[in-house]
């Protein structure tokens, strides 16, 4: 082949890979448990991630380039969500937006800051998350020393005087906030009667509703997800206790009243303030109410990740980590569906901190 016909071809691939450079697709993830007992939340997840690359393509993209979506499945296992950091390393991908158990995002976060891959949870709430100096690691919720403050100290307040269980599930989230609400309580001056740990994912809690019958517990305080509250609520209720249940953020999703019926009337948990209440949100609502999704919990909290991600990486003018994460740590402020937000050196958001919820007539509003 003669140097002219060479010459001629490395032309031709250069400029076919200067084109393709131009067109190529940013690829980003959400991953969170989009099977298991804890589904309902993946799901949350899932339709937040999808309109927020919706309407950032609709909006020219990021940059100028086209955003891709892929949906990682973790369960809430940890071993499972390292799996899937692993291949979404292989994928290239510019930013995670999850996981949902902090039990999952601890290890999977160590995966993608080894590969300069941003993390943005939007619901782990373990302090551990963000004290560990890993630059990678941001999320839009708020943390469990918060978390428990609050309940603790509500505990001490309105339930003074009375019999107070503290029970959880031995995970990750699930520990920590039982035991910072805990700290909280016995820090004003009020002991439990009892503190137990359960195994999630059995169908049956007699045995620890017997023995908080036996104590005559009036309160019960519970860390961990809907679904094994939900039983234990019923359970108590079938043994005639009206003993008060307490919980945090993973009780933020309209299943719990679809395990507990009527028995769950009543039920106070604390969660992040209600994205989808704010009237600025109105018209992002109303798509998915009009496609019959109610978007509750962390579904615009998954948007909001997303959302301050692409304006980080719009002030960066790239999607490379280090611009990015530089942005994101500059204290600036991101216009988001959770309101004008910022991040601290840690990766800790400073925003609205938590407030309780009631459950009456099959969904939950703010308590009075």
């Amino acid at each position: 082949m003669s140097k002219t016909k060479l010459g001629l071809l490395a032309t031709v691939s250069a400029l076919v890979l200067s084109m393709g450079a131009a067109k190529a697709d940013i690829t980003i993830a959400t991953v969170g448990p989009m099977t298991g007992p804890y589904a309902a939340f993946g799901e949350q997840m899932r339709q937040g991630a999808s309109k927020a690359v919706e309407d950032l393509n609709a909006a020219g993209g990021v940059n100028g380039e086209k955003v891709v979506l892929e949906i990682g499945d973790d369960a809430c296992d940890p071993k499972q969500a390292v799996a899937v950091a692993n291949q979404l390393v292989s994928k290239d991908v510019a930013l995670v937006a999850g996981h949902f158990c902090s039990g999952s995002s601890m290890p999977a976060s160590e995966v993608y800051n080894e590969e300069g891959i941003i993390q943005i949870s939007p619901a782990s709430t373990t302090p551990q998350l963000t004290e560990r100096g890993l630059d990678n690691v941001f999320r839009v919720c708020g943390r469990d020393d918060q978390q428990g403050e609050l309940a603790g100290k509500y505990l001490a307040d309105h339930y003074a005087g009375k019999r107070i269980a503290i029970v959880h599930d031995k995970q990750a989230y699930s520990k920590g906030l039982a035991d910072e609400t805990k700290k909280n309580l016995n820090a004003a001056g009020v002991e439990e009667v009892m503190y137990e740990a359960i195994t999630p994912g059995e169908k049956d809690y007699s045995a620890l509703v017997t023995k908080m019958k036996s104590e005559n517990v009036d309160v019960l305080y519970y860390g961990g997800y809907h679904t094994e509250l939900g039983l234990i609520v019923r359970q108590m209720r079938a043994q005639g206790m009206d003993t008060q249940a307490i919980s945090g953020d993973a009780i933020n999703t309209l299943e719990y009243w679809s395990i507990t019926g009527d028995a769950g009337a009543g039920t106070l948990f604390t969660a992040s303030p209600a994205a989808e209440k704010d009237p600025r949100n109105a018209d992002l609502v109303k798509y998915f109410e009009a496609k019959g999704y109610k978007p509750e919990g962390y579904t615009l909290y998954t948007y909001g990740a997303i959302q301050a991600w692409a304006q980080a990486a719009t002030k960066a003018g790239t999607t490379d980590f280090e611009p990015v994460t530089k942005e994101l740590k500059s204290g600036d402020s991101f216009d988001t569906v959770l309101g004008s937000i910022s991040f601290d050196s840690k990766g800790d958001v400073a925003a609205p901190g938590y407030v309780f919820y009631k459950w009456e007539n099959g969904t939950y509003d703010y308590a009075n």
